[in-house]
């Protein structure tokens, strides 16, 4: 039997912290991937102590996932309700049981007042991704998620298809040039991107957030690992848009997704860990611990979240400057819409924070774009405001595999046929990024025809991920 050999000493090097995680992982490496090279194991172990929540989800590596992340404190003082309150469930029959579990443990808050599930839903950390929770003067740190502040941005060129077509290969060296992903990925020296938000006062609130600062100006610009992506891609109006100002027909159209970077993340550690020191819940909801809003950390939290959300607003404007003055396009329109955030809205005539973890908001004539994988198509697309969905919608197709099974039961070659069968140059990424690993994006949609109404739909033709580091046979 094959057998992997991999010393504690190369996972410290990775940036595992000494301990009982170590043998955790070497472990699950010995029991689930021996059938695969050491290097693509590695690479896997990687992403894995990089980003533990992409992993809280996985059946195998979560339990490397948990003990990288801060343990819930099982001292609970605070009850929950005896029974969870009502909520709306939009494609009910796509969703795992694992996130509708989570989520009626969230209703059962004693400061939550709604909530509703998007079609997208899968089981995340604390609130399912997807999930959408309002509550009472109070703010869920992991009910926004580590990665705060995440987004979509779009920007429609006056480029048409053809052109695109026809010049592949220099929007490839343009991609290329200006995009870095993964943690770490930043820009030094001449490169380095300038911009308003590092001479934010909030930097200053306190030395905690004020020593993340020189983080923010390395990162500014760049894009995480995961599911982030940079990608080039056609968009088709089938009619007129007035809003917009863009007639019908084809355009050549960046989307981006990408978050708050290592900035956004420790702020989520630091106040998870925080919260759960001041609220403490019974186990099974001890990731949903809350700030008082009232309270000097509920405040701090709600500037460092926002100072958080508009980092990556500015991180994404970064990357739409450098790439629409390297291809000389002009641009028609910009879409931008966030999740992994928390907003003060009216409900039933009182305030509440919506906490949209994977969800976008969706109020009357708002804007949003909702992507599909690497290969298929995203819709750009306008809210109905749907009181049940809390004034909400999915922020994309969501997972049908964890990384895990993705990884095992798709091969390289299979990911290959299907990207050359949709026509789509990939540059980075793995197989747990690979397109059968999400859901089906045109069954979401339907699920969802009464929260949104769609306006344009984009085809994705060339897509740049985080190279996932794995040995390309």
């Amino acid at each position: 039997m094959k057998t992997i050999n991999i010393s504690g000493t190369e996972l410290k090097a990775l940036g595992y912290p000494e301990g009982k995680v170590i043998g955790i992982a070497i472990k699950v490496a010995e029991q689930y991937y021996a059938e695969l090279e050491k290097e693509e194991v590695m690479a896997i172990l990687t992403k894995v102590v990089q980003y533990p929540e992409n992993f809280l989800d996985d059946e195998v590596l979560e339990s490397i996932a948990q003990e990288l992340i801060e343990k819930p404190n099982e001292d609970a003082t605070i009850a929950l309700k005896e029974t969870s309150g009502s909520y709306s469930v939009f494609g009910a029959e796509n969703i795992e049981q694992g996130a509708i579990n989570q989520m009626e443990v969230a209703m059962k808050l004693p400061v939550t007042v709604a909530g509703a599930l998007m079609p997208d839903a899968h089981q995340g950390y604390g609130l399912p991704i997807g999930g959408v929770l309002a509550t009472k003067n109070a703010i869920i740190p992991y009910g926004v998620g580590v990665d705060i502040g995440c987004r979509m941005a779009l920007s429609i060129y006056d480029i048409p298809e053809n052109h695109f077509l026809e010049n592949e290969s220099k929007y490839k060296r343009e991609l290329i040039a200006w995009t870095k992903f993964g943690a770490g990925a930043g820009w030094h020296g001449k490169y380095r991107a300038e911009h308003g938000i590092l001479d934010r006062t909030e930097f200053n609130m306190t030395p905690f957030v004020k020593n993340l600062q020189q983080k923010a100006l390395e990162q500014l610009g760049s894009s995480g690992g995961g599911n982030h992506f940079v990608e080039f891609g056609i968009i088709e109006f089938e009619n007129d848009d007035e809003k917009l100002n863009i007639k019908k027909g084809k355009y050549l159209a960046l989307l981006t997704h990408s978050g708050s970077r290592g900035f956004g993340a420790t702020i989520a550690g630091h106040y998870t860990k925080l919260a759960k020191e001041i609220c403490k819940l019974p186990k099974e909801a001890a990731n949903l611990a809350y700030l008082d809003m009232n309270s000097a950390e509920g405040q701090e939290y709600w500037m460092a979240m926002n100072l958080a959300g508009d980092y990556a607003s500015a991180c994404h404007e970064v990357i739409h400057e450098r790439l629409t003055k390297a291809i000389g396009g002009q641009v028609l329109a910009k879409v931008e819409n966030h999740h992994n955030f928390a907003w003060k809205e009216t409900w039933n005539g009182e305030e509440v924070i919506v906490h949209r973890k994977g969800a976008t908001p969706a109020s009357k004539d708002v804007m949003g774009i909702i992507p599909g994988s690497m290969t298929a198509p995203g819709f750009l697309v306008r809210g109905k405001g749907e009181v049940n969905a809390i004034n909400s919608a999915s922020h994309g197709a969501g997972r049908q595999m964890s990384r895990t099974q993705a990884i095992k039961n798709i091969s390289k070659d299979e990911m290959r046929q299907v990207l050359k069968d949709n026509g789509v140059t990939l540059i980075g990424a793995g197989l747990d990024e690979a397109p059968m690993a999400y859901k089906n994006i045109e069954t979401v949609m339907a699920s969802q025809k009464d929260l949104v109404d769609v306006v344009a739909k984009f085809t994705p033709k060339m897509v740049r991920m985080a190279d996932d580091g794995s040995r390309e046979d």
